[in-house]
């Protein structure tokens, strides 16, 4: 009897075994799909009514990326770039967009290789060279650093970490940024070695103190995508001149509500 149980024991760990194996080759094979979501639409129905031009980018690896630009003037405001979350397409952006009409700056908004209609597949190294093509998309209309912000949303938060490294931007925004893609997919996959599956790791933690910009970090508490511990972290570890706007209430998808509009208009105002 006792042989038969020690059996039966063998058996159910072999097969939670096999299983555990499968999840973690299911989950090496497929991360890439389920960090990036091209095709999730949360556009609702928002028409933008600041003007803008549908431009296309070049990469340095062949990808036409589509941008939406606004020029107000070049020479007297300073320039923002947009750099968006893992999800959805530049539509499901306009309700920000728009109240960028009532500031003092210019923008580029680009999609993603992959996203919006663009060919490629997005992934970590990619996602940079867009951001670099961006940047030096208006380096071509006579911008520098020093004329130029870099917003990151989310996901958007890794690639802006990367291109802010020791460069002299005129000022950095971080909308619900996490330490590394690493420690937030741990959040949601706890007994998977992610550290060692996962393949693009946006480690801001380890650039943000090579950011000698002046940022601005917002979060808020109830975040259920990327724990709100995560931004203060950013902030935490950031080098001044920093500012922080960490509400009680907001969610992952941050509320562009009259306080937030301010806190914005403030930090831009700080950059002149």
């Amino acid at each position: 009897m006792f042989k038969d149980f020690r059996k039966n024991i063998l058996q159910l760990v072999s097969i939670i075994f096999f299983l555990y194996l499968f999840v973690l080759v299911f989950l090496y094979f497929y991360q890439r799909n389920l960090l990036y979501h091209p095709n999730e639409n949360n556009y609702s129905g928002d028409k933008i009514s600041v003007d803008i031009k549908k431009v296309k980018i070049q990469t340095s690896d062949n990808i036409e990326l589509l941008g939406w630009y606004h020029e107000k003037n070049l020479k007297d405001y300073k320039t923002l770039v947009y750099f968006h979350g893992n999800a959805g397409s530049l539509e499901n952006r306009i309700h920000k967009l728009n109240h960028f009409q009532d500031m003092n700056i210019n923008f580029l908004i680009i999609a993603w290789r992959g996203f919006s209609g663009n060919s490629g597949k997005p992934t970590e190294k990619g996602l940079y060279k867009d951001g670099k093509s961006a940047i030096n998309w208006l380096a071509k209309k006579g911008l520098n650093e020093k004329n130029i912000i870099l917003y990151g949303e989310s996901l958007g938060t890794g690639v802006v970490t990367h291109l802010a490294q020791n460069k002299n931007y005129a000022g950095i925004i971080l909308e619900t940024p996490f330490t590394s893609m690493v420690e937030a997919a741990k959040t949601f996959y706890p007994y998977i070695p992610v550290n060692l599956l996962l393949k693009d790791k946006f480690e801001n933690n380890k650039k943000i103190k090579n950011i000698i910009s002046p940022i601005m970090v917002m979060h808020g508490e109830i975040d259920q995508i990327v724990p709100f511990s995560m931004g203060k972290k950013i902030f935490e570890m950031a080098n001044e001149p920093k500012y922080s706007y960490f509400t009680k209430y907001d969610n992952h998808m941050m509320e562009f509500d009259e306080k937030l509009i301010l806190a914005l208009k403030s930090f831009l105002k700080s950059l002149n």
